[in-house]
């Protein structure tokens, strides 16, 4: 069957089930090919440009010697990476411990947040204070208080293991935040939505579970997971009440040799592990964007 509209572009040419390109569309996309193997070509030459002129620029500083002598000792490095990745995995432990935590209690404070009847006020107001409280307090003062003051209280039941602390207190600073991201799923769901789910007879609870967070879940991996980036370099901030992860063995190694070499290391160690999280996060944020048709 001939093409309908003949001088219209982009017309494919259907056989029977099979649709044929036309000639005019094997052309653009070899255009768009070209195109793409230019910008790819542009791109790498001014990347590997600016990489040089960076290198040259440092290498050819006054104090390069000093720096290279105190933070890329290769014979540190080797030296040193041992204890820092073995730190690493109480770091990484802690991370999957918290994350699970954090996204039960902000997903619980969104909905405490979320509830307008009169008689439940209270939870909505402690719910909202707790955002509140959380959030404008540093993550590293909440590591304090908690690594320093729930075993001053000598209370029965308190735990007193540093890593499960640091994982406490990480829980509480970073769920204020993931309730907020919660929250905004759950208000970016038309109103009109609700109103069919109770309209069909669907309670306020069944609502919510099937209609409103479903959706409202979807649209907020990406910034959840920008915020569990953060949280895994903030793990580091543990070591300041004193457990043996990745940072403190560094700080140890460092202390003993006056070598700030450990630290390139454990710096290293966080970008292995945040740039796949970073990079997975930009391929679903371009996913929803295309889904949505930006």
């Amino acid at each position: 069957m001939a093409e309908r509209g003949g001088g219209r572009a982009g017309a494919e040419v259907t056989a029977g089930s099979t649709r044929v390109k036309s000639e005019r569309q094997h052309e653009r996309e070899r255009i768009r090919r070209s195109q793409g193997r230019r910008t790819a070509s542009i791109a790498t030459a001014s990347t590997f440009v600016f990489v040089v002129l960076v290198v040259w620029i440092v290498t050819n500083a006054p104090g390069w010697p000093r720096v290279r002598e105190k933070f890329f000792d290769g014979e540190m490095f080797v030296r040193a990476l041992p204890d820092v990745l073995d730190g690493f995995l109480l770091n990484i432990k802690m991370f999957l411990i918290a994350e699970p935590l954090i996204l039960l209690v902000g997903l619980l404070v969104a909905l405490a947040r979320s509830i307008r009847t009169p008689a439940f006020f209270p939870i909505r107001a402690l719910a909202t204070l707790y955002v509140d409280i959380f959030r404008g307090v540093p993550t590293l003062l909440v590591i304090y208080l908690i690594g320093f003051g729930l075993p001053a209280l000598n209370l029965q039941g308190v735990p007193t293991d540093l890593a499960t602390l640091g994982i406490i207190a990480l829980t509480l600073s970073y769920g204020a935040y993931v309730a907020e991201v919660f929250r905004s799923g759950i208000e970016s769901i038309h109103p009109s939505q609700v109103a069919a789910a109770r309209s069909l007879g669907l309670s306020h609870i069944k609502t919510m579970r099937f209609v409103v967070l479903p959706q409202a879940t979807r649209r907020v991996v990406p910034p959840l997971l920008n915020d569990f980036i953060s949280l895994q370099k903030d793990t580091a901030l543990v070591a300041t009440i004193g457990p043996l992860e990745a940072l403190r063995q560094a700080q140890i190694h460092a202390a003993n040799t006056f070598n700030y070499t450990p630290y390139l290391v454990t710096s290293l160690l966080f970008i292995l592990l945040t740039i796949p999280m970073a990079r997975f996060t930009d391929h679903l944020a371009a996913r929803t964007r295309r889904r949505r048709g930006a």
